[in-house]
C-alpha cells in the first residue's frame, strides 16, 4: 500500500540469506535462513518514521526461530546525509550464537550518499534490556535499475554509470 498524505505505506520485505561462510568458524548459519517482516512507514518533510515486526526462520541445528520488531525515526539532514535512531528487539536466536534470551537494543546510524545509488550505511548500538549485546555496522550499498538519468539502461550498465565506471 503506497503512502498518502494521511495513510502510511505498508509492505512486506521478505529476506533470504544464503550460506556464504564456514559455519564451523562462526561465519554464518551454514544453511539458508529467512526473515519475513511487515513494515509500516510515514514521512513528514525531512522526517521519516518506520518499523514493523516479523519472524526469522533458521533451520540449522543449534539455532532457533525467533520474532523481531523495531521502530526507527530518521531525518534527512541534507541531500547526502541521513541520520536516525532505532529501538530493535529480537527473541533468543540459539545456543550456537550465544543468544539464549531476548534482547532490546537502541542504536544510532545513518547513511551518506556518495552518488545516486552508491551509499555508505553505518550504525552502532547496544542492549537496553535483556541479554547484553553491542554491535557496529558499516557497509557500502549499491542500487541500480531502470532510470531516466541512465538513458533508459538498467542492470549492470546503469550501476556502473552511477558509480562513474562506465
Amino acid at each position: 500500500m503506497k503512502e498518502s498524505k494521511r495513510l502510511p505505506e505498508v509492505g512486506i520485505f521478505p529476506f533470504v540469506e544464503f550460506p556464504s561462510g564456514n559455519a564451523d568458524k562462526g561465519l554464518g548459519a551454514g544453511k539458508t535462513w529467512y526473515r519475513m517482516p511487515l513494515w509500516i512507514q510515514k514521512s513528514w518533510g525531512p522526517w521519516t518514521s518506520y518499523g514493523g515486526a516479523g519472524e526469522t526462520v533458521v533451520t540449522q541445528e543449534g539455532y532457533k526461530n525467533y520474532a523481531f520488531a523495531g521502530w526507527l525515526v530518521q531525518r534527512q539532514i541534507n541531500k547526502k546525509l541521513m541520520l536516525g535512531m532505532e529501538l530493535f528487539g529480537h527473541g533468543a536466536m540459539g545456543d550456537v550464537v550465544g543468544s539464549t534470551r531476548y534482547a532490546t537494543m537502541a542504536d544510532l546510524g545513518g547513511s551518506y550518499a556518495f552518488k545516486e545509488g552508491f551509499d555508505l550505511l553505518f550504525a552502532a548500538g547496544r542492549t537496553i534490556a535483556g541479554q547484553p549485546e553491542t554491535y557496529t555496522y558499516a557497509s557500502l550499498y549499491w542500487t541500480w535499475g531502470k532510470d531516466a538519468s541512465d538513458g533508459g539502461q538498467s542492470g549492470l550498465m546503469a550501476m556502473l554509470g552511477k558509480m562513474g565506471l562506465r
